[in-house]
C-alpha cells in the first residue's frame, strides 16, 4: 500500500528562529509605517495569507488583494534576508525520519503547510531538506488550511499518476489545526509536541498518534507501518 505523508513545517520540521514574524513586521513596517504590527497576532497553524489578513485587520487597514499580495512579496524579501542571519535548527530527529521514509518502498514524501510555496523553500534550504519534497500544498494555495490535503493529492496524481484517497495520507504536525486539516478528509494524522502546542493539549485533539518529538524514527517508522 502505498502512503503519502505530508509534513508542516514551522514546529514540526524546523525552528527558524522568529525569523517569519520579523520578516512579517519588516513588511508591514515598509508598506504602512507600522511597527512591531504582528504583536499579538497568533501564527500557530496558520497560514501566511490568514495571518497577514488578521494583521491588517487588527489595524484597521485594508484587507483586498492587492494590499495582501503586496505584503507577502515583501514578506519574502525580508524572509529571505532573516533566514540568512541563522540561529535556526531542525528538529530533533526530523533528517533521520525524512531518510529512512524516503528508503522505504511505498512512501510517498511530501509538504502541507501555511507558509507560502517560496517562503516553504526559503526556510528549509539552510537545512538542506528540500530534496525531500518533491512536491505538497502551501498557504499560497489557499488561505484555509483545510482545503490543502486534496490540492496536494491532486499535485501526486498530476505528477505520478498515483490516485490515493485522503486515508491512504498521513498529516504530520504540530498543532490542533494540523490535526483538523487532515480530520476533515478522513486522513490519519500524527501530532507532535515540538512546536508552542503543549503535550496535553494535542492529546484532546483527536490525532491518531500524539508525540513528544520525533525522536524515535525507527519507532515511528514501525508504527506507520501498521497504518
Amino acid at each position: 500500500m502505498r502512503r503519502f505523508i505530508l509534513f508542516d513545517i514551522d514546529g514540526t520540521l524546523t525552528d527558524s528562529a522568529g525569523a517569519g514574524r520579523r520578516a512579517l513586521n519588516l513588511a508591514m513596517g515598509e508598506v504602512t509605517g507600522l511597527e512591531d504590527s504582528f504583536r499579538g497576532v497568533g501564527f500557530a497553524g496558520k497560514t501566511d495569507i490568514q495571518i497577514i489578513r488578521e494583521g491588517l485587520e487588527k489595524h484597521g487597514l485594508d484587507t483586498g488583494d492587492h494590499m495582501i499580495s503586496t505584503l507577502a512579496a515583501r514578506y519574502l524579501v525580508h524572509l529571505q534576508r532573516e533566514v540568512a542571519k541563522g540561529g535556526g535548527h531542525v528538529k530533533v530527529g526530523v533528517t533521520e525520519l525524512l531518510r529512512s521514509l524516503e528508503d522505504t518502498d511505498g512512501y510517498v514524501l511530501g509538504l502541507l503547510t501555511g507558509n507560502l510555496e517560496e517562503g516553504a523553500r526559503i526556510k528549509l534550504e539552510p537545512f538542506e531538506l528540500n530534496s525531500f519534497f518533491g512536491l505538497g500544498a502551501y498557504g499560497s494555495d489557499a488561505e484555509d488550511r483545510n482545503l490543502l490535503l486534496p490540492i496536494a493529492l491532486r499535485r501526486l496524481r498530476e505528477r505520478d499518476g498515483l490516485v490515493l484517497t485522503p486515508r491512504e495520507c498521513l498529516v504530520i504536525g504540530d498543532t490542533p489545526k494540523d490535526v483538523e486539516c487532515a480530520r476533515v478528509h478522513g486522513a490519519p494524522s500524527i501530532a507532535v509536541a515540538t512546536g508552542p502546542v503543549p503535550l496535553k493539549v494535542l492529546r484532546e485533539t483527536g490525532a491518531d498518534l500524539v508525540l513528544p518529538d520525533l525522536s524515535d524514527p525507527a519507532r515511528l517508522l514501525d508504527w506507520i507501518q501498521l497504518l
